[in-house]
């Protein structure tokens, strides 16, 4: 497994529609594990191929204290309701904004395996994260459902803790 280089915003990869992958083989598996590795390295919850430069509509989710799994050619088949989030993207490090997202959210995909497989999530991370990573595979960004620009808020860097007397 390999630890890829995140793409950031700037890059054309992320701009275009990434293509569908017509068959599920071993070189597809590979790429799900590096996404993954590269996921938890960058300390992030879900992975879009685009965001590791490979245009292929190909997404790895995370939730915390859960199996990571692949969506394959992931689509948005059902959406509804509308909630606020603040969310974040490792393609634009240092940045959180405010965005409207689907209460609930139902993608169909394929499974590592080339297998339908749908997934339903409601008024939780994981909703958040299908809609969040279904819009990479289609060229878009967090960024682009911000109602303004000053919804984007820049992070303070971490700061060193103090140190103590002993």
């Amino acid at each position: 497994m390999t630890v890829r280089p995140i793409r950031y915003l700037g890059d054309p990869v992320l701009r275009k529609p990434a293509r569908k992958i017509s068959r599920v083989d071993d070189s597809i598996r590979r790429l799900i594990e590096d996404m993954t590795e590269s996921m938890y390295a960058a300390h992030g919850v879900g992975i879009a191929a685009p965001q590791v430069g490979v245009p292929l509509r190909l997404v790895v989710i995370g939730m915390p204290d859960e199996e990571p799994f692949a969506l394959i050619n992931p689509e948005v088949i059902r959406r509804s309701g509308e909630r606020r989030v603040d969310e974040g993207c490792l393609s634009v490090p240092g940045y959180r904004g405010t965005v409207t997202r689907s209460v609930q959210v139902t993608v169909k995909a394929l499974d590592a395996n080339g297998k339908e497989v749908r997934v339903k999530a409601e008024d939780n991370l994981l909703a958040q994260a299908l809609e969040h990573e279904t819009d990479h595979v289609n060229g878009t960004l967090y960024v682009d459902h911000l109602d303004a620009r000053t919804d984007l808020v820049k992070l303070e860097p971490a700061q060193p803790a103090p140190e103590g007397d002993d």
